[in-house]
């Protein structure tokens, strides 16, 4: 029988532990979630043993996924979502995504996956970590360029594609998984999908309508917070209207991160204020990277088992699939897009970094019984080698478009 720590020792010493290493790796340029991931490996059963994924930790880190996606939200314009929707964009978006998540399809089918797995691993290829490419082009100072406003603008697209078809494969998994029963839950999915873009775009329209007004809506707002007493009450507003919206995204039998994400797209500064939407992020940031993320991380090497896995041909296979399928999606769309050679290369590189979001997406699938141990610690190793390597790749790619 394990030996199992008090809860709360259980939270301190995994909570030091992956802000101890999460800082390591911020000193040698590399995302913090690497270190907390790593910390999580050494403390859980892969190496340690010392403390395990129990359900109060899993609630932990259930709060740690639903800031880090409210987080990813904010830094999303609907309007730049648009924008990658029109033109040459389009074609980039379009291939960058469904050429690695056919890649992915292909990968399950040759190795005799399950239909579900083979779906998760495809998606899990098919995403960009739009938190972690911000990140990266931030650190390297081309965050503001034309060539990384495209990765970022092509990454939004991936994220938005890769949560909705998360939603419609969640409500597939209850089915005995034939042709006829796959059908008609993906068409019931359609169909909810629809009800619920036509409340964001109602809500987007009223916004939009709303703001043609001045500053009526961020008037409103302060007015209210004046007469109101409780402290903090715009954070409590903020977190009930993403609330309703995740609510709203349960109802209809998808995740609810789908509904946090994109309720907090829509909270922009023409709403809330420059000043408002500034207080907003720092809190949630602060709680989200202080304290929830870090926990979430490390859980995921808690989940992480290296023993799980007995298939090196598969993790060889998923680990360059990726790498290849994704940059050359992005090369070739950026070339059918008219871009010169280097640029699209850059393209390429820039949305290979999987990190946040594909770690979100397998840990739920993992939660669900969608995935098993082996294939999420090989997508946890797939994401995390995508995220070190995609600073080396653009900074190579950028220093030569120079």
């Amino acid at each position: 029988m394990d030996f199992e720590l008090p809860f709360f020792t259980n939270l301190l010493i995994l909570l030091v532990t992956a802000k101890v290493f999460g800082e390591i790796f911020e000193r040698f340029k590399q995302p913090a979630m690497i270190g907390e991931i790593l910390a999580g490996i050494i403390l859980g059963p892969s190496l340690f043993g010392l403390i395990h994924a129990t359900q109060d930790i899993k609630v932990i880190s259930e709060l740690g996924i639903f800031l880090l996606v409210i987080l990813a939200g904010l830094e999303i314009n609907i309007d730049d979502i648009l924008k990658s929707l029109k033109g040459k964009s389009l074609i980039i978006s379009i291939m960058a995504f469904f050429i690695p998540l056919l890649s992915g399809f292909a990968v399950g089918y040759f190795f005799g996956l399950q239909m579900m797995t083979t779906m998760f691993v495809g998606l899990c290829i098919a995403i960009t970590a739009l938190p972690v490419s911000i990140r990266i082009l931030m650190d390297l100072g081309k965050l503001n360029t034309d060539t990384g406003q495209k990765i970022i603008s092509v990454a939004i697209f991936d994220d938005v594609a890769a949560l909705t078809i998360l939603g419609v494969l969640l409500n597939i998994k209850d089915t005995n998984m034939s042709i006829s029963a796959i059908a008609i839950v993906s068409l019931i999915s359609l169909l909810k999908l629809i009800a619920f873009i036509a409340l964001l775009a109602f809500s987007y329209y009223m916004i939009k309508k709303l703001s043609s007004k001045g500053n009526f809506l961020e008037n409103a707002i302060n007015q209210f917070l004046l007469l109101v007493k409780g402290k903090e009450t715009l954070f409590a507003v903020f977190f009930a209207f993403i609330l309703l919206f995740s609510s709203v995204t349960e109802a209809l039998g998808f995740h609810f991160i789908i509904g946090a994400f994109f309720a907090s797209m829509l909270l922009n500064e023409s709403i809330l204020g420059k000043d408002n939407l500034k207080n907003i992020e720092k809190t949630t940031s602060s709680l989200a990277m202080g304290f929830l993320a870090p926990i979430f991380f490390a859980s995921i090497g808690l989940e992480f088992n290296i023993s799980s896995i007995h298939n090196i041909e598969l993790l060889l296979a998923i680990v360059l699939v990726s790498y290849i399928s994704k940059i050359i999606g992005g090369y070739l769309g950026s070339s059918l897009a008219g871009l010169s050679h280097k640029v699209s290369l850059v393209m390429g590189f820039g949305l290979n970094a999987r990190g946040i979001m594909e770690l979100v997406i397998a840990n739920i699938a993992f939660k669900a019984g969608l995935i098993d141990n082996e294939i999420f610690s090989i997508l946890v190793i797939m994401g995390v080698l995508t995220t070190i390597t995609t600073p080396i790749m653009l900074k190579w790619g950028f220093s030569k478009m120079k």
